[in-house]
């Protein structure tokens, strides 16, 4: 597509717009002062989108998946991110920072616990100590080795219960009460929260799961209530099914088939689905999007 790219009132002569926002190929041939204006917006000949330049963001639970990928479409876009993961994922928070780092972007490594309220102070003070500030906290984490003895109500164990709703939803509360006050000191942010399309659907199986995920609704409600006026977003993603690389192995192909047919849209989601609206409530084009659920499911679940 040919057209005309204009900034301010100056019209540039431009050789192709990609996706207004995503890619702007250079002009064909400017003067000095239009060179001058395209240099001084911070435009590199051939750049993606940098929505989040000179922000700060905390991926809790970016070691592999969905985390992974989202951390990696932050820096991409501009931010400055700390890889988080439980202690026993170290070499893989290495990995994902070490990736970044080689693609140019910038990012430190910590670790948390979702189920020690320390844990989230020790990351938020971390990533003070080094980038100054905090704009943007996704939560995305949860204890998946948990789900096969999540079974029904009236055989699931007591203890299963009670870790569930300690890490994936008490886990929240934490996460929230330490990043918080960090992102009101910036004069506003955005909290992130990884929920699921079970939140809704009322499945015949894992119901402390759907229980846990459920309840982020409420807290995202409270949040985006409360400080929505001190320029605090809470917004929860509800993915469906989504197929990480763990999900590829673990999934029969005959799973994978019924997934499919219970999802409208024409394929299952990928990791880059979630990360790309995480990367969106993050960013200013996300500014008037406060207290939702959003579901990223291929249309699995309607409401």
């Amino acid at each position: 597509m040919h057209t005309d790219l204009r900034f301010y009132g100056l019209t540039l002569p431009g050789d192709e717009l990609v996706a207004i926002g995503a890619r702007i190929r250079k002009p064909n041939s400017m003067d000095d002062s239009q060179r001058h204006l395209w240099e001084n917006m911070g435009m590199e000949w051939e750049c993606n989108c940098r929505r989040l330049e000179g922000k700060v963001a905390i991926v809790a639970g970016a070691s592999r998946g969905i985390g992974e990928v989202t951390a990696s479409r932050l820096a991409a876009e501009g931010a400055a991110v700390v890889v988080a993961a439980p202690e026993r994922e170290r070499d893989a928070i290495d990995a994902v920072v070490a990736s970044i780092r080689d693609h140019g972007g910038d990012a430190a490594g910590a670790v948390f616990d979702g189920a020690d309220d320390a844990s989230f102070a020790a990351l938020c003070d971390l990533t003070i100590n080094q980038y100054g500030g905090l704009d943007i906290f996704h939560a995305n984490f949860a204890d998946q080795s948990l789900l096969a003895d999540d079974t029904n109500i009236l055989d699931a164990a007591q203890d299963i219960l009670d870790r569930t709703l300690d890490v994936n939803l008490k886990g929240m509360a934490r996460a929230t009460r330490h990043a918080l006050p960090h992102l009101l000191a910036r004069g506003g942010g955005a909290m992130i929260y990884s929920s699921s399309a079970a939140a809704t659907m009322g499945q015949t199986v894992r119901p402390f799961y759907s229980m846990s995920k459920a309840g982020i609704g409420a807290l995202v409600r409270h949040v985006a209530n409360r400080w929505g006026p001190e320029n605090i977003r809470a917004n929860a993603i509800l993915p469906g099914y989504v197929m990480t690389p763990a999900m590829q192995v673990s999934v029969p192909e005959e799973m994978a088939a019924q997934f499919q047919r219970e999802t409208p849209s024409g394929r299952l989601g990928r990791c880059e689905d979630i990360a790309a609206m995480v990367a969106m409530l993050g960013s200013s084009d996300g500014e008037w999007i406060n207290g939702q659920t959003i579901s990223v499911d291929g249309g699995l679940t309607m409401r």
